[in-house]
C-alpha cells in the first residue's frame, strides 16, 4: 500500500506540474487541498498497520478495497475520462489498482488467519 500510494503521490505532481490545466483534476491547489491531506491520513493506517497496531489491519484492508472500488467505479470514469490520458497515466492506474487489489488480499488472508503456504 505504501508503494501504492508514492506511486500515486508522484504521478499526481506530476499531472498538477506538468500537465497543470488539462483538466480540473490537474492543479497545485487540487493537489494540495484533496489529495495530499487524504494521503496522509491513508499512509498512517499504513504506518499503524508497520507498527502492529490493533485493529491495523482492519483498517487497511477497508482502505484498500475501497481503494480498489474507487478507481474502478470514479477514478476511471470520472477523472481519467477527463484527464486526456497517456501512457504515463494508464500505468500509474494499473499499477496503482493492482498494488491496492494485491494489498486487499493480502490482508483479508491476515484478519482472517489463512496461510499463504503449500
Amino acid at each position: 500500500m505504501a508503494s501504492a500510494f508514492a506511486n500515486s503521490t508522484a504521478h499526481e505532481t506530476y499531472r498538477a506540474t506538468a500537465k497543470a490545466g488539462v483538466s480540473r483534476y490537474d492543479s497545485m491547489h487540487e493537489l494540495l487541498t484533496r489529495m495530499l491531506p487524504f494521503y496522509v491520513v491513508a499512509m498512517a493506517a499504513v504506518l499503524a498497520m508497520g507498527f502492529g497496531v490493533t485493529g491495523a489491519a482492519w483498517a487497511a484492508l477497508v482502505l484498500a478495497s475501497g481503494m480498489v472500488l474507487m478507481s474502478a467505479f470514479y477514478y476511471n470514469p470520472t477523472i481519467m475520462a477527463a484527464r486526456q490520458p497517456g501512457i504515463i497515466d494508464w500505468a500509474e492506474d494499473m499499477a496503482f489498482t493492482g498494488l491496492f487489489l494485491a494489498s486487499a488480499v493480502l490482508l483479508a488472508a491476515h484478519v482472517t488467519d489463512v496461510t499463504l503456504t503449500a
